[in-house]
């Protein structure tokens, strides 16, 4: 394993148009593209391919690194990498979101607005379910197929001023940023109600009480739920 200066002067190599060095950094960071490319597998696209994808993100990187960013090129490189492989999933259709789901969530949307405009604040979920005569279930499930806030960093006053992300991991290292990276995956496969929970209380910033009345269990029970939700994240992060 090469060290960070001389990691550094590759860089500048590579930069400066040496094929030799951008190849050394290619064959140095394969172990950081492969544990990337694994959060992927199952998306109907070969391995070769994900593992092509991931080695271009890895040249963006190499090509726009600037020893000032005060990281080092693994970390910097991550979001590149896992944005390339991100990105041809969407435009190639690997993922898709159903007309009708789309249509619905555009509904909500233009419902949200005029809500906004004529209350000044956002209609709780009850309200949206009861406008469209749908389950609430359904529209949070509407709503997170259709974005995903990033509150997930955002403290919260009832975990003693933490964030989700501060409960998977207190620690900043380059693991720990690829988990950040994948975190939404994971929350996406929970089962609906668990998900429910995880996207109310930490992407809606519902707080424990709220989201007991929502799902009609105490506050108690929704307090139980969410450490076997953080545990099970915890499991398929560090699995």
């Amino acid at each position: 394993m090469i060290d960070v200066e001389t990691t550094k002067e590759l860089i500048l190599q590579a930069q400066s148009g040496d094929a030799d060095a951008k190849e050394t950094l290619l064959k140095e960071n394969v172990p950081l593209i492969k544990s990337i490319v694994k959060r992927y597998k199952g998306k109907n696209i070969e391995y070769d391919d994900l593992m092509q994808l991931g080695a271009l993100g890895l040249v963006k990187a190499i090509n726009n690194f600037n020893p000032d960013f005060g990281v080092r090129l693994s970390t910097y490189a991550v979001p590149m990498i896992t944005g390339e492989i991100k990105r041809f999933i969407r435009d190639d259709g690997a993922i898709k979101v159903s007309r009708a789901l789309k249509t619905m969530s555009y509904k909500i949307g233009q419902f949200v607005e005029e809500y906004q405009q004529n209350y000044a604040k956002e209609p709780e979920i009850s309200v949206i379910a009861k406008q469209f005569d749908i389950d609430e279930q359904e529209v949070v499930y509407i709503l997170d197929s259709s974005k995903m806030p990033v509150s997930i960093y955002e403290k919260n006053d009832e975990d003693n001023g933490k964030s989700l992300i501060d409960r998977l991991s207190d620690s900043s290292s380059e693991e720990d940023l690829l988990d950040k990276l994948t975190l939404k995956d994971c929350i996406q496969k929970l089962p609906q109600r668990e998900k429910m929970l995880i996207v109310l209380r930490y992407y809606k910033d519902k707080t424990q009480s709220e989201i007991a009345k929502i799902l009609g269990v105490s506050q108690v029970q929704v307090s139980r739920l969410e450490s076997k939700i953080i545990s099970k994240l915890k499991k398929q992060l560090t699995g």
